[in-house]
């Protein structure tokens, strides 16, 4: 016996409609906001997300190494979010893992379906579309593909897309390159509070513990996008967010209290900081509020690979070392999975008082 399951988003894109479904439509406070995403992009003035050439990170030069670590760090700090290049990670293997992510994408409804999660019982690995997870009932425009890719111990190959045949291996060699990246970069971010290059990654949960979950977002042409978001305004509440994306604008950043779109850098690696740094670093880094808006014409597809610390094994707190009489900890104490709870539990309180 085959479950109902809630229409797909591409379904509903491909079936011809001329408006959406209300419960698609954004509040009425935020529509204010929504742009043309093509109209947008073009934009030169005004703040733009910075770039960062990590060629120089492990560089011989300790003057030329210190110049790109200072500029990563300053990014970290104002931002949150950057589009990383020469990030050591061949254009090839990106291009594998694109073609691989969007071949899935292709295959038929009924055929993905074949990996389709069950959230209601809480199986979110697999193939699925947004439940609403708020009060308002809201819908995001927008299906996926969720999970795990590394550590290669605790994956569920069941799960992992059989077509095409090179999405495994691909997903494979990008989890270990992403991996060994992420060392890198928390390093560069432990010795800008001061630490000893190994204390985040440690904090996180090191080689063993620290989760890679891989997220294909597919954000089908919309009919209406002014109405409508691929994905609401949030924060990432993992450590560090690493994006690809197949050249489609969508992700907007709020930048000092205005919505700022995200041109799109070719051979790039967009990487937010997520809640967890920002509480570990209390505040130090910042974990930006960010959204991403559909258009008419263009299918969009983006690839998140968040890194996320074990679930109850370790306390999120404000390190020690960032905290004095002049600045006090600014986060209490939580688990990882307290810290998501109590994300949601706000939504919902946030949700029911607009009503």
């Amino acid at each position: 016996m085959v479950t109902s399951v809630a229409p797909r988003v591409e379904s509903l894109s491909s079936s011809g409609i001329q408006s959406i479904p209300k419960e698609y439509i954004r509040p009425q406070e935020e529509l204010t906001s929504i742009g043309n995403v093509f109209e947008e992009e073009k934009k030169d003035e005004g703040p733009q997300v910075p770039t960062i050439d990590l060629k120089d990170i492990e560089s011989e030069d300790e003057v030329v190494r210190e110049r790109c670590r200072e500029e990563l760090k300053k990014a970290a700090m104002e931002w949150g979010v950057m589009h990383l290049v020469n990030h050591g990670i061949s254009d090839d293997l990106i291009n594998r893992v694109k073609v691989a992510g969007e071949t899935f994408f292709n295959l038929p409804i009924e055929e993905k379906e074949k990996y389709a999660n069950d959230q209601a019982s809480g199986k979110i690995a697999g193939y699925g579309s947004k439940l609403a997870n708020n009060a308002s009932g809201q819908l995001e425009w927008e299906d996926y593909f969720f999970h795990l890719i590394f550590p290669e111990d605790k994956r569920d190959m069941t799960i992992w897309p059989k077509t095409p045949s090179d999405y495994i291996p691909a997903t494979c060699e990008y989890s270990v390159k992403l991996r060994s990246l992420a060392t890198k970069i928390l390093s560069v971010l432990s010795l800008g509070l001061g630490l000893e290059e190994g204390r985040l990654e440690k904090e996180v949960g090191g080689m063993e513990e620290l989760l890679l979950q891989k997220k294909i977002n597919y954000y089908p042409k919309c009919p209406q996008p002014e109405l409508a978001l691929g994905v609401e305004a949030h924060t990432d509440v993992s450590a560090l967010t690493f994006i690809l994306h197949n050249m489609v604008p969508g992700l907007q950043l709020f930048y000092e209290g205005k919505w700022v779109t995200a041109k799109c850098v070719p051979n790039s690696i967009i990487m937010h900081i997520g809640d967890t740094i920002e509480i570990l670093s209390n505040g130090k880094y910042k974990s930006i509020l960010h959204r991403g808006l559909v258009n008419k014409e263009k299918v969009r597809i983006s690839w998140a690979v968040f890194c996320e610390p074990p679930k109850e094994k370790i306390i999120l707190k404000p390190l020690p070392e960032t905290v004095s009489e002049t600045e006090p900890p600014l986060f209490p104490p939580r688990t990882f999975a307290q810290h998501i709870q109590h994300k949601l539990f706000r939504k919902t309180q946030e949700a029911l008082l607009s009503k």
